[in-house]
């Protein structure tokens, strides 16, 4: 298997993948924002079809649409009443642009295919060290942002008490979850990107309190859905995003399972 390149390449972006998804993921489930992450793989779509229709790659479209839309969410939902009325329009918005910009191109079905669902097929070494790149800078602004971003997102109530500014802080987060969100589609597509960014940590969440302990154990059960998923995809040619969805969807049943069986 590692001795074709693509599999080689696919599982160095598939590790960074669940570096910046599982650590992500854990301050995603704690501030409430699966739907918006729903909502940004969503816009990395549109992204990513546009990008196909001006002949860029489809990575540069996800980065620009989807750090564009995260700030002008960030400065308009930080009102917790009119936020999910917010993200629907603006996910409504996004999927008519993504259809139209498909329909525009020449190479629609096999386009769609790839945004959708991921390629690790398509993956190159050029996309492997880009991956890696935009990994570190995620890591790097969730370690400068770790402290505020812990303290508002596991004591809301303590974060405005002490002053922490939670626009600031809300509108960096999504910014980093923009960047989580076109760097994790690269191999599970936008279709299925809000599975890494949440059912690991929410996965987590029930073994473990500790935010970093949870980071840890976020990041190992997305390595081992992305990993395994590769292998299974490799044996079988199946989609490796059905089964990374299958493996998070039962490593997170197990939690559930684990979690009512200490309370009980």
């Amino acid at each position: 298997m590692f001795a074709l390149s693509f599999m080689r390449y696919a599982f160095w972006a598939s590790t960074f993948i669940a570096v910046v998804a599982g650590a992500v993921g854990v301050f995603v489930v704690a501030r409430n924002l699966s739907f918006l992450t729903h909502t940004l793989s969503e816009i990395g779509f549109a992204g990513a079809a546009f990008a196909v229709f001006m002949g860029w790659s489809a990575l540069s479209g996800m980065l620009l649409f989807t750090m564009a839309s995260s700030v002008m969410v960030g400065q308009m939902s930080t009102e917790e009443s009119r936020r999910e009325a917010v993200i629907s329009a603006t996910s409504a918005l996004f999927i008519g642009l993504g259809i139209l910009f498909l329909s525009l191109s020449s190479q629609t079905a096999s386009s769609a295919t790839s945004i959708l669902f991921g390629s690790v097929v398509g993956i190159s070494r050029g996309e492997v060290f880009q991956l890696g790149g935009l990994s570190c800078v995620v890591v790097a602004a969730l370690g400068l942002l770790y402290r505020r971003l812990k303290f508002s997102s596991f004591d809301p109530v303590g974060a405005r008490v002490n002053g922490v500014g939670e626009r600031g802080v809300a509108v960096i987060f999504l910014l980093i979850v923009a960047l989580s969100v076109s760097v994790a589609a690269q191999i599970v597509g936008s279709l299925l990107i809000f599975i890494l960014l949440t059912l690991p940590a929410a996965s987590a969440k029930a073994f473990t309190t500790g935010v970093a302990k949870m980071m840890g154990l976020a990041i190992l059960f997305a390595l081992a859905g992305a990993w395994t998923g590769l292998y299974l995809g490799y044996l079988t040619n199946w989609p490796v995003s059905f089964f990374i969805a299958v493996i998070e969807v039962a490593i997170y049943l197990t939690a559930l399972a684990y979690h009512h069986s200490q309370v009980d």
